[in-house]
Parts: structure tokens; sequence; C-alpha cells
């Protein structure tokens, strides 16, 4: 029988990730450039990959001065073959990325679907491919799906990123069966709405799917099963990913950390 970890004293447990790498997808912004920033801060390399070379200078300039360092990494995950290669020797994976469409499904664009389904599931599994045999041959590794209360919940006129997310926690789950045995542990955090640039995208486009005015849409449609009546801001995201790094989480894997306010008590 494997003998239980050796566990810091509860004052003594600060995240300490000095030594490890981190990649990090969708790190421009939002949910990713917090979850970033808190890696980094721990001691992490990070691997900061977005399509957005803007976005990632201004996240390298903001982390300059942290424990860690954040390196730039522009990459479109579309590009799957690159993706996995990216992934290399990474001993902690954020797969984070994500877009947004919302339609009704008799006028959802089939490319866009396809588009969403690659970058948000094919992608990751691509990453966590990549990653796996690093991780395997050192004993150890982290991996962190930010999935959401979409992957929990489905929501009407969001078919392609409702089954992303559904895909997302069961890739993960799988992954965490696979790799417990080499000391791998994977999890998904299950955000509902954060207070990110996709979100507010969608106060527009959900004012146009239910056909009421911008103003009404956080409080009827966004936050209508939340019993917490805010948004989610990344940095509360990014302490739940930095938690399932952290020795104390070892015993922590095929779950999901809801962080919904309530939603899913419903």
């Amino acid at each position: 029988m494997t003998a239980p970890p050796v566990l810091p004293a509860p004052h003594a447990s600060p995240l300490d990730l000095g030594g490890r790498t981190a990649l990090v997808t969708g790190a421009a912004g939002g949910i990713g450039r917090a979850c970033a920033l808190r890696l980094a801060a721990a001691g992490a390399k990070v691997r900061a990959v977005d399509r957005d070379a803007a976005g990632l200078e201004t996240l390298a300039e903001q982390g300059r001065d942290l424990a860690g360092t954040v390196e730039p990494h522009v990459l479109d995950l579309t590009d799957l073959d690159a993706a996995e290669l990216a992934a290399a020797g990474t001993d902690v994976l954020v797969n984070n990325a994500g877009l947004q469409l919302v339609r009704p499904i008799e006028e959802f664009p089939p490319d866009v679907f396809h588009t969403v389904l690659t970058v948000m599931l094919e992608a990751p599994f691509r990453l966590i491919r990549g990653a796996l045999p690093h991780m395997y041959g050192q004993g150890w590794g982290r991996i962190v799906n930010v999935s959401s209360v979409h992957g929990l919940r489905a929501s009407a006129y969001k078919s392609a990123y409702v089954a992303a997310k559904h895909g997302l926690e069961g890739l993960s789950k799988t992954t965490a069966l696979e790799g417990a045995p080499h000391g791998v542990t994977s999890n998904c955090v299950s955000p509902a709405y954060v207070r990110t640039p996709l979100v507010e995208k969608q106060l527009a486009d959900q004012a146009q799917a239910h056909g009421i005015p911008e103003e009404r849409v956080l409080s009827e449609v966004l936050l209508q099963d939340s019993a917490v009546k805010r948004l989610i801001e990344p940095e509360e995201v990014a302490e739940a990913v930095a938690y399932l790094c952290a020795p104390q989480a070892s015993f922590v894997t095929g779950t999901s950390l809801v962080l919904d306010g309530g939603w899913t008590a419903h």
C-alpha cells in the first residue's frame, strides 16, 4: 500500500510551485490571466498560451515582479498538433481557453459549433496528451480544466458551449482514473458567470436571444438561478485552481469544484 503523503502543518501551507512549469491556455485575459498570475506568484514558470499577442505582452509585464515567470506563447488552439507539442514538459496544465455564441440550435452556424468543440474539448485532449508523458515520468502532475456550471447544467441557446463543457467534465474524469497510479490528478473548476469579456459579450447576445433589454439580462437570465446575486471575480476562480495544485489537494481527483453561488443546489 502506498504511504500517505507528508503534508505541511496547517499554519505553513502556502502554495509553492518553485521549479514547476505550468501551462495556462486563454491566458491573455479573464480567468486565464488570473490563473497565470496566481501560479507565477507561487513560483511557477508559466507558459501563457493565447492567440492574443498584445494581451500576452501585457500579462508578461504584469507578472514581471512575481516569484515565478510568465512567458508569452502565441498559439491558436485550432492548430491541434502545435497545442500538443506546447504541453510537453509541463507539470501543471490549466485548460481554460473558451469562446461562446448564443443562438438557437436551428440558427447556430455549424462551423462555429465545430470551432467551439475544437478549442474547448479537442484541444484540451491534445494538451493533456502532450503533458502526460512528462507527468507520468516524474510521478506528479496537476491538470485543472476550467469547466463551467454549464458542464453540469444546460441553458438554452448555448448548444456548442454546453456540449463542450459536458465533454470536458467527462474527459477530466477519465484522465483522473488513468493518471491516479502515476501521481497525476485531474479536476474541473466549474464556476457560474465570471466577470470576464466573454460574459460581458453575452449580455448583448442574450438580449437578442431572449428579446429583452441588456440591463435585464444580468438579473433575469445570467443570475436567475444563482442564490448569490453577483458575478464571480476571475481571482476567485484562480484561487480554486491554486488549491487543486496544493499538497492538501493530492486526494482530490476526478471531481468538479463548483463555484456557482448555489445554482446547482436547486
